[in-house]
């Protein structure tokens, strides 16, 4: 690997860089996900239905997918401090212009190019606070950046429901404006403009990119396309596959690790597996958590603030643990070990009979499982590699995570539409069983009501309908959570018997 002067720093350098990384992964997150809680009111101001406003949110992630993987290569032509400052300031224009725009198709094209800032911004504040440690810190930095990530996540959904109904959806995207000027200006200010070489093999770059980009829209759009039974979803699932295979074989193919594949490293390889698992979990997890009935039970403590003081603790705590020794893999362990027994917890909510106490719990194991794996996971991926190739390492990282991300919701989807489709046949064979006299009661109800006499039966079967539909539709895919629990127990001996610790060498590939 070429020598570089040394980009890690020290005091007040230190200090804002990391400020700075904390903020740019907190902003990616949020425009992420903020979004998603305006659909209603954008739907309403452009006259659109469900499926074109969706839109706004994939095209956001589209764009974070396709420039996640080229972000080192770009670092690297216009050196990092210059691109990170123009992924900034992408997110920050385009920010104004989201808010400003005067259709659903101006919206997304908008979304999109914030979408490519927001990516930039997210893997070059993980590479430069990563960069900005010395190795036997990189467990600390990468608690900083988890904390951005974790924090945004957390807070989207009650910051865009308060501009929502406190002000209006434009200003969603006009509160980045003043936030990303500051950014911008303290990036300018403390990063240095270091660089590696410009070599670059652009092959697997765009072998990366294409793969990864379509099997996102396959993942993001599927469910609409009806799946396989589309040739759009069928092309584009060939497309990604083959740029995929064709770039993992292209870096594993190298006979020494000094050549130009890096996926030898074992820690990275199991680093990205784990990073897919996790991703794949929560994502999942937290769609079925907040349709489960206890969710909306009054605990004695805000479940935000419980979530945010858990991983204040919780992160410094898991980094002091991963530099310690020889025990990463038994923390990774650990973390897979809380989050089966919170999918267990959550399974058990089906039934409807929680009280408090154990939401509370929940709740707290949930956080306590996502900061043990989201800090040690991202070290162990990230923990032997240097130079350049910590940009790259970071790239993978993230685009493994966002399609961990997007297949944890996809399957999702399709076991809940699953579920309700048997529900509702066997609802339809019992609504046959009924009785005339029920039919009847009914009938005159709805006569009673001032119904038109045609549509008396009808209606009367619709009522009838909804209402037998109402116990499943609540919460149906129970056994979902119960299988993301099976597969964090399973991967637990894989982990002890195949992650290294950061004293153990790379002899095996």
């Amino acid at each position: 690997m070429e020598q570089v002067p040394s980009l890690v720093e020290y005091g007040f350098r230190r200090a804002f860089i990391t400020l700075i990384a904390i903020i740019c992964s907190l902003l990616s997150v949020i425009g992420m996900s903020g979004a998603a809680v305006a659909f209603s009111d954008i739907r309403g101001n452009f006259g659109v239905s469900l499926d074109e406003v969706s839109w706004v949110i994939t095209a956001y992630s589209l764009a974070n997918i396709i420039i996640i993987p080229s972000s080192s290569w770009l670092s690297r032509q216009f050196g990092r401090r210059n691109y990170f400052a123009i992924a900034v300031m992408l997110f920050t224009v385009c920010s104004f212009f989201c808010g400003n725009a005067t259709g659903i198709r101006e919206l997304i094209i908008f979304r999109f190019l914030q979408g490519l800032g927001g990516g930039g911004m997210l893997v070059l504040s993980h590479t430069i606070i990563t960069e900005s440690w010395p190795l036997k810190k990189r467990a600390t930095s990468q608690a900083f950046f988890i904390l951005g990530m974790l924090a945004g996540a957390a807070l989207a959904p009650p910051f865009g429901g308060y501009i929502v109904d406190n002000y209006s959806w434009p200003y969603i995207f006009f509160a980045n404006i003043p936030v990303g000027i500051i950014v911008c200006l303290l990036i300018l200010t403390c990063v240095r403009n270091g660089s590696y070489e410009k070599k670059e093999d652009w092959l697997d770059t765009m072998m990366l990119t294409i793969g990864t980009s379509s099997l996102y829209l396959v993942l993001a759009r599927g469910q609409q396309e009806d799946w396989f039974n589309s040739l759009f979803i069928i092309f584009l699932s060939q497309v990604g596959l083959t740029g995929v295979i064709l770039f993992a074989w292209r870096q594993l193919r190298s006979t020494s690790p000094g050549q130009t594949g890096f996926l030898w490293n074992v820690n990275l390889r199991a680093g990205l597996i784990l990073s897919f698992i996790a991703a794949f979990g929560v994502a999942g997890s937290s769609i079925i958590m907040a349709s489960s009935p206890g969710f909306g039970i009054e605990l004695p403590v805000n479940p935000l603030w419980l979530t945010i003081r858990v991983l204040i603790v919780m992160l410094p705590a898991a980094a002091v643990l991963m530099e310690k020794g020889r025990i990463q893999k038994y923390v990774i362990a650990t973390g897979m070990l809380l989050f089966a027994v919170y999918s267990y917890m959550l399974y058990r909510t089906a039934s409807g009979d929680v009280s408090p106490v154990y939401m509370f719990w929940l709740i707290m194991i949930r956080s306590l499982a996502v900061a043990l794996l989201s800090v040690s996971v991202s070290t162990l991926a990230l923990s032997k590699l240097e130079g350049k190739q910590i940009g790259q390492g970071v790239a993978l990282y993230n685009v493994m995570r966002q399609l961990g991300g997007a297949v944890g919701i996809a399957l999702f989807s399709i076991y809940a539409d699953r579920q309700a489709a048997l529900r509702r046949m066997d609802v339809a064979n019992q609504l046959k069983q009924i009785s005339p006299g029920v039919k009847q009661r009914l009938s005159d109800l709805m006569a009673a009501k001032g119904v038109d006499s045609s549509m008396i039966n009808d209606k009367a079967y619709a009522l009838m309908h909804a209402n037998a539909l109402k116990p499943a539709t609540a919460y149906s895919p129970d056994l979902f959570i119960l299988f993301v629990g099976i597969v964090c127990l399973v991967c637990i001996p894989f982990v002890l018997y195949f992650v290294k610790n950061w004293t153990e060498k790379d002899d095996d590939r």
